[in-house]
């Protein structure tokens, strides 16, 4: 779907939602068509994280 439509349907800016995209694709969760549609590739996406007080 096109970065406006995933901000419509999560209710968020698309300014942002365009950051969130980028950040994604960035990181090999998200796909990009040809035709410039955002894909997520996956039935679903586990991930484990640990964070630490600076």
């Amino acid at each position: 779907m096109t970065i406006r439509e995933v901000s419509r349907r999560v209710g968020r800016d698309v300014k942002a939602v365009h950051g969130d995209v980028k950040t994604l694709l960035n990181a090999g969760l998200l796909d990009k068509t040809e035709a410039g549609k955002v894909v997520f590739p996956y039935d679903s996406v586990h991930v484990d994280f640990v964070m630490k007080a600076a």
